[in-house]
């Protein structure tokens, strides 16, 4: 196997329960990648980016998610592997009935972090790397759309992830706003070395920050596939 691979999957087939959705899968993401991950709605983008954290288990086909062995996987082990990602959402996914602050040391506390210092001492640093370094005392009401992704992205930072997962993390967001959330997971991407998996059906980002593509149709994963903006 690639030693720089963080994603590997060889002959991969993904199942949502008892439906197949993709078949032989074949990917291959090195460190500090970013790759988009595009398809229409219900082509299986989501159930690839779960697969590949854990939520659905691999069930043919071999898979490695950050040196871990997805056909492995246990409810006791995917905490493990999920200590080494960083996942994006859409919806934000922040707690409404606590600021910030609370909303990150509630993650640190759950993957296993006890220092209360050095837990001040990361939550600080990653608000500052998303540029809320003075927004910790807000609640999620409080922010903007915008904002409110920054603190999903300084969640997802919290672990020091070899991979971040984002999953439509510029959807709801005007065209400015998403444009800072690309620079900002770029530049990510650049100064800690992270791969990035971002899905997205937002031809506008692809344009403006070309990378390398990878698109769900008709049950397959296309490599390096080709983006018609007209």
């Amino acid at each position: 196997m690639n030693e720089n691979a963080l994603v590997d999957l060889q002959n991969a087939k993904i199942y949502q329960r008892d439906s197949l959705i993709l078949s032989e899968v074949n990917i291959t993401v090195n460190k500090g990648e970013f790759v988009f991950l595009i398809g229409r709605t219900g082509t299986g983008k989501s159930s690839l980016l779960k697969t590949l954290y854990g939520e659905l288990p691999l069930k043919e086909g071999e898979g490695s998610v950050v040196g871990y062995d997805l056909k492995k996987m246990s409810w006791k082990t995917i905490p493990y592997l999920r200590r080494n990602l960083g996942v994006v959402f859409q919806d934000f996914q922040l707690l409404t009935d606590r600021n910030v602050q609370d909303n990150l040391i509630f993650t640190l506390r759950s993957t296993g972090w006890k220092d209360r210092a050095l837990m001040e001492e990361k939550i600080n640093d990653v608000l500052e790397k998303v540029g809320l370094k003075t927004k910790g005392f807000k609640m999620p009401y409080e922010l903007s759309g915008g904002e409110q992704q920054r603190v999903d992205i300084a969640r997802a930072l919290l672990n020091s992830p070899k991979l971040i997962l984002a999953d439509e993390p510029t959807g709801n967001l005007d065209p400015e706003t998403s444009d800072g959330i690309m620079q900002l997971l770029i530049q990510i991407g650049r100064d800690y070395n992270t791969s990035i998996i971002m899905a997205t059906h937002d031809y506008l980002v692809l344009q403006k920050f070309p990378s390398r593509v990878l698109r769900t149709e008709h049950g397959k994963v296309i490599d390096n596939a080709s983006v018609s903006f007209s």
